[in-house]
């Protein structure tokens, strides 16, 4: 029973995460509930161990589709993997809890300018090219990598954001490249955990079958609808994370 309801989580996470990002806001919440006596570091590491399959399929669902800007965004994925390493290596030694209170109104930042600017990823015009977006896409993947490994919750989104606001992408082509760098910054949590014995894998491998399944049907969908359609899931996904976390750091006991 208890691998059922974590597959099925996954599968849901999956969906969301191939469309904008935030699966963890799903997977995350139903490993602690399902497995409440666990150590947080293996339950991370097992979300990380299904959800990084799920991130890799959508990534390679959306090259197929969409027009990747490859000579700036494999740089960055690189830069992102190193910085994820970094920020989760720096974890072990000092707590992130400082960042979990400021996170809801960055957050809500985040959704206001996207409501307020409604054309905002409307339209693909990319605002660089050559080594400007490549070192563009290289701070993104710096600064979000390590917070991805230092803390985590939203990064996906982040990531979307930042490609729509900075680097003029529309909701669609930011959706496909944040999936490559999420792709890195996931691969390097997962081999720290891995390393670190955090993984269960006879949980995370059941699990990474759900999530790509879920994976697929989030990118086809996306796909199919176009930007406009990423925009909406972006913005309830985004106030469902504004949601959580004021809750986690405001009134969890």
């Amino acid at each position: 029973m208890e691998l059922l309801l974590v597959s099925l989580a996954s599968l849901l996470a999956g969906f969301v995460d191939a469309i904008v990002g935030g699966g963890g806001l799903i997977l995350v919440p139903a490993l602690f509930a399902v497995f409440p006596n666990t150590h947080p570091a293996t339950l991370f590491g097992v979300n990380k161990g299904a959800s990084v399959w799920g991130t890799a399929v959508a990534t390679t669902q959306y090259a197929r589709r969409v027009d990747m800007r490859w000579a700036a965004l494999l740089p960055a994925a690189a830069t992102g993997f190193c910085a994820s390493l970094a920020g989760a290596w720096l974890v072990t030694i000092i707590s992130a809890g400082f960042l979990r209170k400021a996170l809801p109104f960055v957050l809500l930042a985040v959704l206001l300018y996207t409501l307020v600017k409604k054309d905002l990823g409307r339209h693909h015009a990319p605002r660089f090219s050559g080594l400007s977006e490549k070192l563009a896409a290289c701070c993104i993947g710096l600064v979000l990598g390590f917070y991805d490994g230092f803390f985590g919750p939203g990064t996906g989104s982040f990531f979307v954001f930042l490609f729509v606001r900075w680097l003029g992408y529309d909701f669609l082509n930011a959706s496909a490249s944040a999936k490559l760098l999420n792709s890195a910054t996931n691969l390097a949590a997962l081999a720290l955990f891995a390393y670190k014995g955090h993984v269960w894998w006879h949980f995370a491998l059941t699990m990474a079958v759900a999530n790509v399944v879920g994976s697929l049907l989030g990118t086809r969908l996306a796909l199919k609808h176009g930007a406009g359609f990423v925009r909406l899931v972006f913005l309830l996904v985004v106030s469902a994370l504004i949601l959580k976390t004021a809750f986690d750091a405001f009134l969890r006991t």
